[in-house]
């Protein structure tokens, strides 16, 4: 885990990494809308959630003490991940007061039912348990993040701060969400004051109001949000416009929409190893656009690329 100095952000900029990895599920040949489980394995599944899932994740899989289950949340957390990484997650982790204790064959039935849930439909044969054969097939449909439009930002809203205000409004405190990560776990916290008595870190503050994992989730959402503002046309705080209009820009502001992205799919994990890990991307975003736009010798050149 490499540590990061969230001091180091007081400005905060994405950027694109020049060479970026394959999108997790981009090689499966099959999806769940291809009819991978059947509906008597959902109904094993159903059965199996009520019993040892329901009380953390919903009746409904609407989320509770954990993570929702169904729904566009749920979906973009997994988007394009093979059913194996979901599969190896629950055998390995759930349910959270006796991981470990489903049998493969339960795992299964249970992804069947998550399937369902999410209205995935049936097939006629059942989700198999075979490692190779699950990670033939992605959770959905490959859907690559939409770019930003080559041709310029447009004006939806009248702007209010500067560049720099939103940088230190939105993404600062958002960012230091996440890094607190890599020193406090949020699985040790919880709902109703307990973390309020230890408010050192940005993501214990809100511990009477939202659980832990809960702030986790919103600070790397905002930041995969965070992409039409900084695209409308503003002021840097030194009075230079922003330059939205550069190819570069766009690509460092697509670059921090896709480390947002990947923080929250980190977070849907509830694992700290992971989002510390994800923490790396954001960090090198930030870095590779400060190289251009913010690290000069002088405040007043800030926004000129150098």
């Amino acid at each position: 885990m490499r540590s990061v100095w969230v001091v180091a952000l007081a400005l905060f900029a994405g950027a694109a990494l020049h060479a970026q990895a394959p999108r997790p599920g981009s090689g499966q040949a099959r999806t769940a809308k291809d009819g991978v489980y059947t509906t008597a394995q959902a109904a094993r599944g159903n059965a199996i959630f009520e019993m040892r899932c329901a009380l953390c994740h919903g009746e409904m899989l609407e989320g509770a003490a954990g993570p929702p289950l169904a729904g566009d949340e749920f979906l973009g957390a997994w988007d394009t991940q093979p059913v194996s990484a979901l599969f190896d997650k629950i055998h390995a982790t759930m349910p959270a007061d006796a991981p470990g204790t489903l049998e493969p064959t339960q795992v299964a039935d249970l992804i069947a039912y998550i399937m369902q849930a999410n209205k995935f439909s049936a097939g006629p044969a059942e989700l198999a348990i075979g490692a190779d054969a699950l990670k033939q097939i992605g959770l959905v449909a490959a859907k690559p993040a939409p770019a930003i439009a080559a041709g310029g930002s447009t004006l939806t809203f009248p702007v209010t701060g500067t560049l720099n205000q939103v940088m230190r409004g939105i993404l600062f405190p958002s960012s230091n969400v996440l890094f607190d990560v890599q020193t406090k776990d949020p699985s040790a916290g919880s709902k109703g004051g307990t973390a309020k008595g230890d408010a050192t870190t940005t993501s214990t503050r809100y511990g009477d109001v939202y659980s832990p994992w809960q702030v986790v989730d919103a600070a790397a959402i905002s930041i995969a949000e965070i992409g039409p503002v900084l695209m409308q046309p503003r002021r840097c705080e030194n009075g230079k416009p922003a330059p939205v209009d550069r190819a570069d820009w766009k690509q460092y502001v697509q670059g921090v929409v896709e480390a947002g992205r990947a923080a929250y799919r980190a977070s849907q994990t509830r694992s700290q190893d992971a989002v510390s890990d994800a923490t790396n991307t954001i960090s090198d975003a930030c870095a590779n656009c400060h190289r251009v736009y913010r690290d000069v010798s002088s405040a007043a050149t800030r926004c000129t690329p150098h």
